[in-house]
């Protein structure tokens, strides 16, 4: 009985656990994405100012920093494209993520235990996406995976925790994660590096010297090239039987 009651007590505590990390990632990621944009000049000519090991410094921050939900990766994709250009960014910025994945997710797994799978399972749809996900070949969930790692506006450290939480497996994951957070990361380190060869040293100074006209057209290629990326995926997982779908129209 004392042993059912201890299992109980422990079990609700993880659960509690994972909860509250679950909001810090959502809220706090935002917040600080916000901070480094408005410190890129410099945080960018600390990064420049090591030339020797700057590169490896951004990649172990950006994996340390997206693994443990404390900074966004789109931020720090900027941040790469900003300081070492689309080409070395995109490469850098890649293996942060992978490296932040595989943080955030044994994280996740340590620090939820079993207690998220019985919550998650006592959800009916809840349980089919887990299926889906965790009892699926390894080809349809590294697919899944790829699906949901499309869309811009997918949270990283969120989704980490959820995937570690639930008992995903990790290669599909790490492939799955490479290969759909790629389009979104090279197009926002491109765009970074674009506004950083115009020699502004920030983006204050940036908006201060270059035509209103032409920045507009560029936030607008972007929002773009992202929202076609989120359509794509959407359809996608709504296919997949992970989304609901729309009711038709009367």
């Amino acid at each position: 009985m004392n042993s059912d009651i201890q299992h109980h007590s422990h079990s609700k505590f993880r659960r509690n656990l994972v909860i509250a990390l679950g909001v810090l990632w959502l809220t706090l990621p935002p917040l600080m994405g916000f901070w480094l944009l408005g410190e890129l000049g410099t945080v960018g000519d600390w990064l420049r100012s090591r030339s020797d090991y700057g590169l490896f410094i951004f990649v172990g921050v950006f994996a340390l920093a997206s693994g443990f939900g404390l900074l966004p990766t789109y931020a720090q994709a900027i941040l790469g494209g900003w300081v070492f250009g689309v080409s070395i960014g995109t490469a850098a910025a890649m293996c942060g993520l992978i490296g932040g994945t595989a943080i955030g997710f044994f994280f996740a797994r340590i620090v939820s235990g079993a207690s998220i799978k019985s919550l998650i399972d006592s959800n009916p749809r809840g349980r089919v996406i887990r299926d889906a996900l965790v009892e699926s070949s390894q080809r349809r969930t590294f697919l899944l995976i790829l699906l949901l790692r499309l869309p811009p506006n997918s949270p990283f450290a969120i989704a980490n925790l959820a995937m570690g939480a639930s008992g995903v497996r990790p290669l599909p994951l790490l492939g799955a994660t490479a290969l759909g957070m790629f389009p979104r990361t090279l197009i926002t380190c491109g765009a970074a590096a674009t506004a950083a060869s115009t020699g502004a040293r920030d983006i204050q100074q940036l908006f201060a010297q270059q035509s209103w006209g032409w920045i507009v057209i560029g936030i607008f290629s972007l929002v773009i090239a992202l929202f076609i990326i989120r359509k794509v995926s959407m359809h996608a997982l709504k296919s997949a039987g992970l989304l609901e779908k729309s009711p038709p129209v009367a």
